[in-house]
């Protein structure tokens, strides 16, 4: 039976509208590396050439900031919101938060995760720790995860023969002898954008590599035994390391190939990135200097991640950004790909990026914040900058591009004027900020965690 043109349209339309104004959105984000492991930033020690061409075909950013470890930043990227609103645990996100994944799902996507979770809120045996349906709580319709109700230990791991938990499901280390756990959540992932390549789609890919413990990866583990051994007793850190990168890289390339075979590249983006800086075991030569990896510190090695955008055309082709970036804006340039007005329960800390995306000038940020309460044993602080320039809540001052390592602190009385203008422009944003975690360690018995979810929105936009 032929159906009435009009009616034919009707339904056809929603298939056609989306293709052109929703695009697919595939956002990567590596665990532990930062910039000066990527070839396109300067990296010596590393062959990444698909992220490099990712690229140089699209778009990418010189200025990306993250928080200095995992969960803050994972929290802060998912929510939108400054870690002072909502950051209570190390490995936990509140499931009462809405995450980018519910915002994209409410919005008739199709969504999944897969790689690292690790936010039930195990560490501290928070209530539902034990729900191996919360990341579909938060948004996703579907999930191959690591570390979602099983604590890692001496002996699961999450490179070979991982256990993982599928969509309700544990597959133990013996269903998956002799896997390598990044090569399972890119198949499913790639399956994933398969079976969902007729309606748009949201895949998150929060990766495990190349988080520690160094291990040989397929291309170079060689005759060696593929099973939790293999986790466990790597040795040569930094070949491994390098090794690591590498196939990272060439996991990234897979699903970029994944987007051409499907034929829906030009209707998808894809964003990476990291969450926080190298392993402080690693040291890295980049541009002709020795960097050391700043996991867990509040420098330019712990915050400093790469970001790249590539959406067939309709990024810019090579272009090099040096607009601010920080994890906050990653929401609402989701929420804007998405066509989704932004309501009462949507964060107000970020700002989209999708005019840079399409070519054109965005809201720029004067300034980015990081405020950082781990709770996991490393010293917090707070910081406020902008390109050149970083601010302490205790007010040293740094111009981190010549100081890497913030050994040389800028005095009032040491800088001219116009670095003394910025100093002042960056303490009265700063000072809009809420109090500062007091400076000393505190791990997971910590008794005092205040939030402050309804604090006045920062003035950072010119």
């Amino acid at each position: 039976m032929k159906l009435p043109l009009l009616l034919a349209f009707t339904i056809l339309f929603p298939l056609l509208s989306f293709s052109a104004d929703r695009p697919n959105i595939v956002l990567i984000m590596a665990d532990d590396v930062s910039w000066e492991a990527f070839g396109c930033y300067g990296a010596e020690d590393y062959e990444t050439p698909h992220l490099d061409k990712m690229a140089a075909e699209g778009l990418r950013f010189n200025h990306c900031y993250s928080t200095p470890i995992c969960t803050p930043s994972r929290v802060m990227i998912m929510t939108g919101k400054y870690n002072f609103r909502n950051y209570t645990h190390f490995g936990y996100l509140n499931p009462e938060e809405k995450t980018f994944g519910n915002l994209l799902q409410d919005a008739g996507y199709k969504t999944a995760i897969a790689g690292k979770w690790q936010l039930n809120g195990l560490y501290n045996s928070l209530p539902g720790y034990d729900d191996m349906s919360r990341p579909n709580k938060a948004g996703f319709d579907e999930y191959c995860l690591w570390q979602l109700t099983k604590v890692r230990d001496k002996i699961s791991e999450r490179f070979w023969s991982p256990p993982l938990e599928q969509n309700g499901r544990l597959i133990s280390q013996e269903e998956n002898a002799d896997k390598y756990g990044p090569d399972i959540f890119c198949d499913f992932l790639c399956d994933f954008m398969e079976k969902n390549q007729e309606e748009p789609f949201f895949a998150y890919y929060p990766m495990v590599l190349v988080h520690d413990p160094f291990v040989p990866t397929p291309d170079s583990i060689g005759d060696q035994p593929r099973d939790q051994s293999a986790n466990r007793k790597a040795k040569n850190k930094k070949e491994n390391f390098q090794a690591m990168v590498n196939y990272m890289d060439k996991i990234v390339g897979r699903i970029v190939a994944k987007t051409e075979a499907l034929d829906i590249a030009e209707n998808t983006l894809i964003i990476f990135t990291a969450d926080n800086g190298t392993n402080g075991k690693i040291t890295s030569k980049w541009n002709g200097q020795m960097i050391g990896g700043g996991k867990g510190t509040m420098t330019d090695m712990g915050t400093h991640v790469p970001l790249i955008a590539y959406w067939k055309g309709t990024t810019p082709v090579g272009v090099v950004l040096d607009d601010l970036v920080d994890f906050t804006d990653i929401y609402p340039t989701l929420a804007a790909l998405a066509n989704h007005e932004p309501g009462e329960d949507d964060p107000v800390d970020g700002v989209s990026l999708v005019p840079q995306l399409q070519g054109k000038p965005g809201k720029l940020r004067e300034s980015v914040l990081c405020h950082y309460q781990p709770y996991w044993n490393k010293v917090p602080g707070q910081f406020i900058r902008n390109q050149k320039f970083k601010l302490y809540r205790d007010g040293r001052f740094f111009e981190p591009q010549k100081d890497l390592k913030e050994e040389n602190e800028l005095t009032e009385k040491e800088i001219d004027p116009a670095s003394s203008a910025a100093r002042q422009k960056l303490k009265a944003i700063l000072d809009q900020a809420p109090p500062a975690p007091a400076n000393e360690k505190v791990g997971k018995e910590a008794m005092v965690r205040p939030v402050y979810p309804d604090w006045k929105k920062l003035d950072q936009v010119k």
